[in-house]
Order: C-alpha cells, then sequence, then structure tokens
C-alpha cells in the first residue's frame, strides 16, 4: 500500500499565493503577461481546471520557475483526489 498522502494545495491556489500577491498582480495582468484568457486564469486559480504542459511552461517563463515543478505540484494533487477515491473503484486485484 502507498504511502499516505497529505491533502496538497491545487497548483493554482499555489500560484495565487506565492506568485500573483507577493507581486501584487491582478488576474487582469496576469492572464496578459501569460497570454491566456482572464477565464482560463481564473479557472486554474480557483481549482476549476489543472495546470497542462502549455500552462506550465508559460509559468516557467513568467516567474522564472521549472515547468516540471508545476506539472508535479498538478500530478500530486490529481493523484490525492484519485486515492481519496479509491474505495469506491471496482477493480479487482490481478497479481498478489
Amino acid at each position: 500500500m502507498a504511502a499516505q498522502m497529505h491533502n496538497p494545495p491545487h497548483p493554482g491556489e499555489v500560484l495565487r499565493m506565492l506568485c500573483l500577491e507577493p507581486l501584487s498582480l491582478s488576474v487582469t495582468d496576469a492572464a496578459k503577461a501569460l497570454g491566456v484568457s482572464r477565464k482560463t486564469l481564473c479557472a486554474v486559480l480557483n481549482g476549476r481546471a489543472g495546470i497542462g504542459p502549455e500552462m506550465a511552461v508559460r509559468l516557467s517563463i513568467a516567474f522564472d520557475t521549472s515547468a516540471e515543478s508545476w506539472l508535479n505540484q498538478q500530478v500530486q494533487y490529481d493523484l490525492w483526489l484519485a486515492e481519496k477515491r479509491r474505495r469506491l473503484r471496482r477493480v479487482t486485484r490481478i497479481a498478489a
């Protein structure tokens, strides 16, 4: 059995707290700098959309971070959500 994961923050929350707020960036200004719509960025910031490879690259350029770090955050969050629903899955063990 895998080690229990703690509730990781959605990467949009990290983006807001560690990138936008310290720089006093509005969502509109950040979206413009990233080359995405305000609606797209709001969806990420509010946890309604994930960070994919394209957004990860945009964030890495804008905030001098690595695209991998953004994707890793998203994978950790997605895996945590999937593990929370583990018991609901109807899967039969094949290997011992």
